[in-house]
C-alpha cells in the first residue's frame, strides 16, 4: 500500500515538471516532418447585429416622435422614447455612437481620402439632420440620449433673462467651429474628449467630468436642458435644417388666443410673445439700421480671422507632432538621461530632427489656415447674432421659434385651444 502512495505521488511529480517545462519551452521544437503551426485565432464580439439595432431603434423613436408631435400634438410618447433612450443609448450601449461626436468624424472624412468612415458613424450623423429638415428637432426631443436625461429631471422652469441666453447661446456655435478646426487638423476629438454625461452613462471616468456633468443635470431641474441649449454643437447644427423644416411643430391648428400658457410652459424659450414694434421707428430708420450692420459684419469677420490666426501657434500644441516636436527641441537643447515614453520611441525607431521639423511645419501650416477660417466664421456667429437682436417685425399672436424648439411637446397640454 505504501509502494503504491509512493509510486502515485512520483508519478504525479513527474506529471507536474513535464507540464512546467512543455509549458516553459521556447521556441516551439522544429519537427522535420513539414507541419506547420495553424494561427492561433481569438473570436472576438460580433458589433454587426448591434450596430443595425442601433440604426433600426434610431429612425424607429424619431418615426414615432414625430409621428407624436407633428399628428397627434401628444407628449406621452415623447416621455417613452426618453427613458427607451437613456437606458439603452445611454447605459447600455455607454453613449456611443453619439451623433454629438459623429461631426467630429464626418468633418475628418472630408479632410483626409486615408480615413475610412464607418457606415453606422454617418448614418448617426446623417438621420437626425435629414428628420431635421423634415418635421424639426425630433431628434433632442428625446432619441438623444443627452436631451433625454435632461428632459426626465425638468421639474421647474425659470427663465434667464434674454440678454444671458443670447449670450450663451452663441456657445455651441463656437464649439462646433473648434470642434471641426481639431478634426480636420487631426488634432483631437474635443467632443467626445469633454463628454459631459459619457462618465455617467458608463459609470466610471475623468470625475472632473463626471462631476461637471451632474452639476448640469442639477441645473436641468429648474432650467430647461442647459446642455442642449446652451453647449450641445449638434443641436446648433441641427437648428439650421429646422428652421427650414417641411413639417412644422405647432401648439394648436385652432386660433392662438394669446393666454401666454404655451410661453411660461416652454422649457427652452423657444415660444416668441407677440409685441408691436415697441420702439417706433420709421422704415428708413430700420433699413440705415441694417445697413450699418451689414458694413459692420464683414469687418468683425476679418478681425475674428485675423485674431484666431494670430494664435493658431498655441492651438497646434493639442497636435501630436507638435508635442513631440516640443519634446525633442527641449531634450536636445538640455539632454536628460532617463527619456519619456515619446523621446524613447521617436529615438529608437531612428527618427530625424529633420523629418520630424518638416511635419511640424506642415502641422502650423494647417493651423495658420484653418484657424483664419474658424475665426471668420466665430466672427460671422458674432455678427449674425447682433443683427437678429436689431431685427424688429410686428407679430400679434405667439409663435414658435422653430430653430430652438426641441420638440420636447411640453406646450400642447397647456393650451386651452387643444381641449376644446
Amino acid at each position: 500500500m505504501k509502494n503504491c502512495r509512493k509510486i502515485g505521488l512520483l508519478s504525479s511529480l513527474l506529471m507536474a515538471v513535464g507540464m512546467a517545462f512543455a509549458q516553459n519551452r521556447f521556441p516551439k521544437p522544429d519537427f522535420e516532418s513539414g507541419y506547420q503551426y495553424p494561427d492561433m485565432t481569438y473570436p472576438i464580439p460580433d458589433e454587426t447585429l448591434w450596430t443595425a439595432l442601433d440604426i433600426f431603434l434610431l429612425i424607429a423613436l424619431m418615426s414615432f416622435v414625430a409621428w407624436a408631435v407633428i399628428r397627434k400634438r401628444t407628449r406621452k410618447p415623447i416621455i417613452w422614447v426618453s427613458i427607451i433612450s437613456v437606458a439603452y443609448f445611454g447605459f447600455f450601449r455607454s453613449g456611443c455612437v453619439c451623433s454629438i461626436g459623429s461631426i467630429q468624424n464626418v468633418a475628418l472624412a472630408l479632410v483626409d481620402n486615408s480615413y475610412v468612415l464607418p457606415i453606422s458613424v454617418f448614418l448617426f450623423f446623417m438621420l437626425p439632420v435629414v428628420f431635421a429638415f423634415l418635421f424639426g428637432r425630433v431628434f433632442c426631443a428625446g432619441v438623444c440620449p443627452f436631451g433625454a436625461l435632461q428632459e426626465l429631471v425638468n421639474l421647474k422652469n425659470y427663465r434667464l433673462p434674454k440678454a444671458v441666453t443670447t449670450a450663451l447661446g452663441m456657445i455651441p456655435w463656437i464649439y462646433l467651429v473648434f470642434a471641426l478646426l481639431y478634426a480636420i487638423t487631426r488634432s483631437s476629438f474635443i467632443i467626445c474628449r469633454f463628454d459631459p454625461f459619457i462618465g455617467i452613462f458608463r459609470l466610471g471616468g475623468d470625475i472632473g467630468l463626471i462631476l461637471f456633468g451632474v452639476l448640469l443635470l442639477i441645473t436641468s431641474v429648474f432650467i430647461g436642458r442647459p446642455f442642449c441649449r446652451f453647449l450641445c454643437p449638434y443641436g446648433a447644427l441641427l437648428s439650421l435644417f429646422s428652421r427650414v423644416s417641411i413639417w412644422k411643430v405647432e401648439i394648436t391648428q385652432k386660433p392662438c388666443i394669446n393666454c401666454e400658457l404655451c410661453h411660461h410652459a416652454c422649457p427652452v424659450d423657444a415660444i416668441r410673445a407677440p409685441y408691436d414694434n415697441k420702439v417706433k421707428e420709421t422704415r428708413l430708420e430700420g433699413v440705415k439700421r441694417i445697413m450699418h450692420y451689414c458694413i459692420v459684419l464683414p469687418l468683425i469677420i476679418v478681425a475674428g480671422a485675423f485674431l484666431m490666426q494670430s494664435f493658431s501657434g498655441q492651438l497646434s500644441r493639442v497636435h501630436k507632432e507638435v508635442k513631440l516636436y516640443d519634446m525633442v527641441m527641449q531634450h536636445e537643447a538640455d539632454p536628460q538621461d532617463i527619456l519619456s515614453v515619446e523621446l524613447e520611441a521617436f529615438y529608437g525607431q531612428g527618427g530625424t530632427l529633420e523629418e520630424l521639423t518638416e511635419a511640424y511645419n506642415a502641422v502650423q501650416a494647417d493651423f495658420r489656415l484653418y484657424a483664419a477660417i474658424a475665426g471668420a466664421l466665430i466672427g460671422l456667429v458674432i455678427g449674425l447674432t447682433l443683427i437678429s437682436l436689431s431685427l424688429k417685425r410686428t407679430r400679434t399672436l405667439y409663435e414658435i421659434d422653430h430653430a430652438a424648439c426641441v420638440a420636447c411637446g411640453k406646450c400642447f397640454s397647456y393650451c386651452p385651444q387643444n381641449k376644446i
